[in-house]
């Protein structure tokens, strides 16, 4: 997702709307059940498969987890339950996380995140000495079922007749028992962040590693204007009457900064889409469980994700989170892999704590314009298909004469989804400093598991026995990874365009490959006032 500073740590804000249950939270393992169809793709664009790019950490259930049972509905559930419940269930391999506990703890330390990884495994334990419990008992009231089958002198009936009915209250007892702990382990177990790529730096923000460093900043003959002064002087923005309308960090665009976003979108959407990207305009409004399976969680007051009063609906921080909802609970054809697509919508982010300079004018606001792409691919392809991402990314930026720099994101910087995230930050001279504009991230199989996402591998499965119709010939079928990176976010770009191609006469020059989205204009010009 991109814009990390946006939308990083993510939570659930009632602002007298409804609250998100508190159950929901973190699921590093998550996947819906899956329908039954497999999805038939064929009309998207096929393209060429990179080569195997070798996946340097696995993630943390994917042995057990493509042979787990989907949870049945009851499991799923709609957050109409008891409050605590997991609303829906995780594929978590426990045994995996058990046999390696040194690497998961290790990992939790790297990202400074708050999962419990001791009571996820004390609970484990009592689970599973409570479920050998359960089978034993069921084992025994199965064998006093059938020994009542036969013949037996009424005193004996009546013996098996007790013995029955003191198993059936101890086994309710128990499975009630297993219930209530299955649904405690979901609950701290889903608060496991994704695992980590083992060259991401460790530390905070500030230890993140200069990947790359394009161009040099602007040398100015003149006294450098920020965006807000610029955009005053050429009529661009109205925040003023924008917060008596909507509040503070709201905004009008007008005159030619309508039409500077408009070609920013209409340019970038041309640009990805040259590289095999489906375009999509995107639901604004989705239901509380998409986001939380995307991987943003509930959880106090520092919330960045606005939510709807009387309904289980938020609106988008990202396009990712709609985007990522569109394959819900879908077993796709391998042949259809890599889905990529580039999304157009309006993002709306509380910006709860934020303050500073920094957010002054567009670079912090509650609802911009966005475009996002996305990528759905097969587990050994993910690595190069992060690569392709920041390489465009960074090359949209460069068209656009932009000084920046490439990010690879410290662990603490991650947020609970991404396995490695780049950042890339543009030089905004306004600032004075490098503000962020864009993010590229791989998040494995870390939301296709909570999504519920699969593909079916094109091999058949070595079977000597067909079972009838044919299924035993089908391959298992394996989580994707998704990925997501921003081609545009309108209001950093905007600052960036603005500070860096300012004159000294109080014009700005549109940059070339803008001008043609622009009615051929090459110039905004200071508009004079009188009187």
């Amino acid at each position: 997702m991109g814009l990390h500073s946006y939308f990083g740590g993510a939570t659930i804000q009632t602002l007298k709307m409804a609250a998100v249950p508190a159950s929901a939270s973190y699921s590093r393992f998550v996947f819906s059940p899956i329908s039954r169809n497999l999805v038939a793709l064929d009309s998207f664009p096929r393209h060429s498969p990179s080569p195997p790019f070798p996946l340097l950490a696995r993630a943390l259930s994917m042995a057990a987890a493509v042979q787990t049972t989907p949870p049945s509905s009851e499991d799923i559930g709609t957050a109409t339950g008891s409050v605590g419940k997991p609303q829906w269930k995780a594929a978590i391999d426990f045994k995996w996380i058990r046999d390696n506990r040194e690497a998961v703890a290790e990992n939790i330390r790297k990202r400074k995140s708050k999962a419990s990884l001791e009571l996820v495994l004390e609970l484990y334990e009592k689970m599973l000495a409570v479920q050998k419990e359960v089978e034993r008992l069921r084992g025994e009231r199965n064998a006093v079922a059938n020994m009542m089958k036969g013949k037996l002198e009424p005193s004996e009936r009546q013996k098996f007749i007790e013995k029955g009915k003191n198993l059936k209250e101890a086994l309710a007892s128990f499975e009630e028992d297993l219930v209530k702990l299955s649904d405690e382990l979901q609950q701290e177990a889903q608060s496991i962040p994704n695992m980590t790529h083992p060259d991401v730096p460790i530390g905070g923000e500030d230890s993140s590693a200069v990947r790359k460093k394009v161009g040099s900043p602007r040398e100015f003959s003149f006294s450098v204007k920020d965006h807000l002064q610029l955009g005053k002087e050429l009529d661009l923005f109205d925040f003023d009457a924008a917060a008596e309308v909507s509040g503070s960090k709201f905004y009008y665009l007008k005159n030619e900064a309508v039409l500077l976003e408009m070609a920013l979108v209409n340019w970038t959407l041309s640009q990805v889409m040259q590289k095999g990207f489906t375009p999509l305009i995107t639901p604004e409004i989705v239901r509380s469980s998409i986001v939380e399976k995307c991987g943003f969680q509930p959880r106090g007051d520092n919330t960045q994700v606005y939510s709807i009063e009387g309904s289980d609906q938020c609106l988008i921080g990202t396009a990712e989170i709609p985007v990522g909802g569109v394959h819900m609970d879908s077993i796709l054809a391998e042949t259809v892999l890599p889905l990529k697509y580039a999304a157009f919508s309006h993002c709306f982010r509380t910006e709860a704590g934020a303050a500073g300079l920094a957010t002054r004018g567009l670079y912090r606001v509650h609802q911009f314009s966005k475009v996002e792409m996305f990528v759905l691919c097969r587990p050994d392809e993910s690595d190069t298909y992060h690569e392709e991402l920041i390489t465009i990314e960074e090359d949209l930026f460069s068209s656009l004469g932009l000084h920046y720099k490439t990010l690879d994101m410290a662990s603490e910087d991650l947020g609970a989804p991404a396995y490695r995230k780049f950042d890339v930050e543009a030089w905004m001279p306004g600032l004075g400093r490098y503000g962020e504009i864009s993010s590229a991230s791989n998040c494995t199989d870390y939301q296709s598991r909570r999504l519920g996402i699969r593909y079916r591998p094109a091999e058949l499965a070595a079977s000597t026995n067909p079972k009838k119709g044919g299924k035993g010939n089908l391959a298992p079928t394996k989580f994707v990874h998704t990925l997501n990176a921003t081609a545009c976010a309108v209001p950093r770009m905007m600052i960036c365009l603005l500070e860096n191609n300012q004159q000294e006469d109080g014009s700005v020059i549109i940059p070339e490959p803008l001008r043609p989205f622009m009615g051929g204009m090459e110039v905004l010009l200071a508009k004079h006032h009188t009187g």
